[in-house]
């Protein structure tokens, strides 16, 4: 098993080299992080966001938390092609310099890269620049940590003064213990399923079409947060799809070296959350969808 992971590190580099050096070729470009940002505080787009999750899954793989499905693969391969001009889609920075991110992550994403790279290559639009998935991603992978305080301030002023609902499993708690989201005007939540989503997708968009179109989503659905913030763009919202955001600001808070486990992931049930403290949280809830 060593060897065998030895020797697909190798490949990878090698792989990697040749782009660095111009032998091979790549027309993928990115947007930095603040610039991505920066759209999303001065304008009124909608983001979906991509990760190495969701291109493992256009290769026809299932994830933890999401089974594969033909329709998905198509749906996930149609938006890699950036349809909208009003909705921004992220893709990792991963096509050029990798020393801003960690030594292990340099070697993950150059591993990605040699299994992912002709997806980003078939299904990319060679003609836009991508905005960048760092946004939700901002502090674990990065090996130079300082602008990690910078990027989170900004962050939070994409939602400042807006009136807020968050799509998210039960799980997740967006912005419960820490202030992520308290810049906000108001929270309102939608519980979804904590896997297999994309299954409760048109129940959870009725639900998202109670609320007023001056409503700002943010959602945390794992790959039907791609096809939800979608709907709700084209109905006329503003969706951004955050991933993971709220688990890298904790990392963040904690100063934290590595993943670590976030204990309100095990918080389930009105219960717990009562033990917890996360009344606040529970009179935010409108509508649940399991």
């Amino acid at each position: 098993m060593y060897i065998k992971r030895l020797v697909k590190d190798m490949i990878a580099q090698i792989d990697y080299s040749l782009y660095r050096v111009g032998v091979k070729k790549c027309r993928i470009r990115v947007h930095t992080v603040d610039e991505t940002i920066d759209e999303l505080i001065n304008t009124d787009k909608s983001m979906i966001r991509y990760g190495d999750g969701e291109i493992t899954m256009i290769r026809g793989r299932s994830l933890a938390l999401q089974q594969v499905e033909p329709e998905i693969v198509e749906g996930l391969k149609r938006m890699l092609k950036y349809e909208h001009d009003g909705m921004i889609v992220t893709i990792p920075e991963i096509f050029g310099d990798l020393s801003i991110y960690r030594k292990e992550s340099r070697q993950f994403w150059k591993d990605h890269l040699l299994f992912s790279r002709k997806v980003y290559e078939k299904y990319c639009d060679p003609d836009r620049v991508y905005y960048n998935t760092t946004i939700s991603r901002f502090y674990n992978y990065m090996y130079d940590k300082t602008q990690c305080a910078i990027w989170i301030e900004k962050i939070k002023m994409i939602w400042k003064d807006k009136d807020v609902v968050v799509v998210e499993g039960e799980r997740t708690h967006n912005g419960v213990g820490n202030d992520l989201l308290d810049s906000a005007g108001s929270v309102e939540r939608i519980i979804g399923p904590s896997s297999d989503a994309y299954a409760k997708l048109n129940e959870i968009m009725e639900r998202c079409r109670l609320f007023p179109k001056d409503k700002m989503f943010l959602i945390s659905l794992g790959v039907a947060a791609k096809f939800l913030a979608e709907k709700l763009y084209l109905e006329g919202y503003r969706a951004l799809d955050i991933g993971h955001l709220d688990m890298e600001y904790e990392w963040f808070l904690a100063k934290a070296s590595k993943k670590e486990k976030i204990p309100k992931h095990d918080i389930i049930g009105e219960d717990d959350n009562v033990r917890a403290g996360y009344q606040e949280y529970l009179s935010q809830i409108k509508y649940r969808v399991e």
